[in-house]
């Protein structure tokens, strides 16, 4: 596993030992930026589900300024900072052990709001729907915002009323990609 491009292409990263995280492969990844970006200007994002944090550091790699790397699994946390370390990214990155929606409310009560979300949570375990419509509610994406979800593809993602879908993939009949845009307001509005 390594970073594709960027400031810390080619960079080495460690995966999470054991079998409770896919990580996602350099060619799903680099398919994933070309739809992203493939560059960024700055910004903030959010790697919710983060597993080794390979997409939040791709992210940086490629130009937002932070990511915050948040996972409930202590193998993972120990990854993720250990692959700060590597790249020497201490200033741009925070790491919490957390359940993905109480670090969602944490995020709100601080005021943060992202301009790119990755959510790639474990296949059937986590309801789209939910996650969704608590970033929403929440007010966590800056408009024009970016949500990246990865699922399974016999699952059906939500449409939602304020992100329209830009991009959506699937490969190999196993990675499904959706990529929803922020297009303004509120719920709460």
């Amino acid at each position: 596993m390594r970073v594709i491009a960027g400031i810390h292409k080619g960079r080495q990263l460690k995966a999470v030992p054991g079998k409770n995280t896919r990580p996602t492969t350099d060619k799903v990844k680099e398919s994933i930026f070309q739809m992203l970006g493939p560059f960024f200007e700055g910004g903030k994002c959010l790697d919710l589900f983060a597993g080794s944090g390979s997409l939040g550091f791709e992210a940086i790699s490629r130009g937002m300024d932070t990511c915050l790397f948040i996972d409930k699994h202590p193998q993972a946390i120990q990854t993720i900072k250990e692959n700060i370390k590597l790249l020497k990214l201490e200033n741009n990155t925070e790491v919490y052990r957390a359940d993905a929606f109480r670090a969602l409310h944490a995020a709100s009560k601080r005021g943060l709001r992202f301009d790119l979300i990755f959510l790639d949570p474990p296949y059937n375990k986590i309801s789209y729907e939910k996650l969704l419509d608590t970033i929403e509610k929440l007010n966590l994406l800056a408009d024009g915002g970016l949500v990246y979800c990865e699922y399974d593809p016999s699952d059906k993602l939500p449409e939602k009323h304020l992100y329209s879908t830009i991009k959506q993939a699937n490969y190999g009949g196993t990675i499904g990609i959706t990529i929803f845009q922020k297009t303004g307001g509120n719920v709460n509005d």
